[in-house]
């Protein structure tokens, strides 16, 4: 894993001449211009070093440094950029805790040697805690995650299609169980076939049915003593939900096939991109089964309604796939508006794949608007400028064209796009039905 270095600069020339460099010294360096996003930044994430300049158009570097030393853990060493007559400042810094300051001009050649010292003194570091999101949104969803996690009540997470609700489950996991010696057991209820559905919730014993040669514990049992994670629960058929109430009711399962009641300890969490009471008020939704996985509800919002997290998103999918071996991969001020305007239809999903897609195409280190979203005309729809059409028109050409893309991927197979786009094949006709998009030949028979 790389060392990560924070920058706090509101010099552009300055700013951009050293996190050039330390990128390509092989450093993640992260650049703040002022010392409210530096708070919050520096909150978020942890660094092996800290470089930044005393003044700052906000607040100074001095107050930054000891407000942070009072309210946090292990802060980073850091090393103050300072102009030749604040050097008592800088000496004062040091008696506070600072570990080093350079003075204007400076060699950088010397500072990222004193970077590099620091670093060989320490393990490269990681984020603090798993985090949903920097937007108010995720942060509130963050924060009430202990509290649950101490109850154990059933909890209900809704949101649309790829806005990361399973993240939601498994930070509400790890929230209770940090050291990850529980189970975590997630199944999508609408991507399982229905005549084998009660043998994947529940299990089988041996010679239940042709084929079934040996017993087969379920996720229910998988999961004993840890948490289950059923996504898309409105795609249950209603046979299957009376049988799924007895389970929660009296947390035991009888396999298929069987007769003996099996105990079974889980938190259980589900989630859906259905309006479920409405599906009650239809009787498309047993109202009896409604109310018991409704008893803590976490609405995520789609993505295109929390702005703030689409870069952060994007830094740390970056981040993954430089950790994982690949050439690290930096965003051009262009793409990071581009991503900014973009409306985003398949959400965080739609985000990963749009980053990955264009890593594995772009053979430059920086990712630019092109590269990201090609010349399809949806850039120029998102780039800021007054709007044409009205907004569900836009989102509605957006995510035809995403759906579109994702067969061209998958050479027209239906269920192979649907497990691409996190959706039952049944939701994905659905779409393409109300978006006029063609299916294959070999695949427009049905929602099977």
């Amino acid at each position: 894993m790389q060392h990560r270095i924070g920058l706090i600069e509101d010099d552009p020339f300055i700013g951009e001449a050293l996190s050039a460099r330390l990128d390509f010294d092989g450093f993640v360096c992260d650049w703040y211009r002022d010392g409210k996003s530096a708070r919050r930044g520096l909150g978020q994430r942890r660094y092996s070093v800290v470089v930044s300049d005393i003044n700052l158009p906000d607040i100074s570097g001095e107050q930054l440094f000891s407000d942070l030393r009072d309210s946090s853990e292990g802060l980073a060493p850091f090393i103050f950029i300072t102009g030749y007559g604040a050097i008592d400042q800088a000496v004062r810094l040091l008696k506070l805790g600072a570990h080093d300051y350079v003075t204007k001009p400076f060699n950088v050649g010397e500072l990222v040697a004193k970077i590099r010292s620091l670093c060989q003194h320490q393990q490269p570091v990681a984020n603090a805690k798993a985090q949903l999101g920097i937007s108010n949104s995720m942060r509130q969803i963050e924060g009430l995650l202990p509290r649950l996690a101490a109850s154990r009540s059933a909890v209900l997470i809704s949101g649309e299609s790829g806005a990361g609700k399973e993240e939601v489950a498994r930070a509400l996991h790890r929230a209770g169980d940090p050291e990850g010696k529980t189970p975590f057991v997630a199944v999508n209820c609408g991507a399982i076939p229905e005549n084998l559905i009660e043998s994947e919730l529940f299990g089988h014993d041996k010679g239940a049915f042709t084929g079934a040669d040996r017993e087969r514990r379920g996720v229910f049992e998988q999961a004993d003593g840890g948490s289950l994670f059923l996504d898309e629960i409105g795609e249950m058929p209603p046979t299957m939900q009376v049988k799924l109430l007895r389970a929660i009711q009296d947390r035991a399962v009888v396999r298929l096939g069987g007769a003996t009641p099996r105990k079974v300890d889980i938190r259980l969490i589900c989630a859906t991109h259905h309006d479920l009471k409405a599906m009650v008020e239809t009787g498309g939704f047993r109202e009896d089964l409604y109310y018991r996985i409704h008893v803590i509800h976490l609405a995520v919002p789609p993505l295109r309604e929390r702005q703030e997290d689409i870069l952060w998103l994007a830094a740390h999918f970056l981040d993954e796939r430089a950790s994982g071996g690949e050439a690290r991969r930096t965003l051009t001020p262009e793409a990071k508006h581009a991503l900014t305007r973009y409306p985003w239809p398949g959400n965080v999903r739609e985000l990963k794949h749009c980053l990955e897609r264009a890593s594995v195409l772009t053979l430059t280190s920086s990712l630019n608007a092109e590269s990201l979203f090609g010349d399809s005309g949806l850039l120029a729809a998102a780039d800021g400028d007054t709007p044409r059409q009205a907004l569900s028109d836009h989102l509605q050409q957006c995510e035809r064209a995403y759906i579109r893309r994702a067969l061209t991927e998958c050479d027209g197979r239906i269920a192979d796009t649907a497990a691409l786009l996190g959706i039952s094949r049944k939701n994905l006709w659905e779409k393409m039905r109300k978006l006029e998009i063609q299916g294959s030949a070999g695949e427009s028979g049905g929602f099977a």
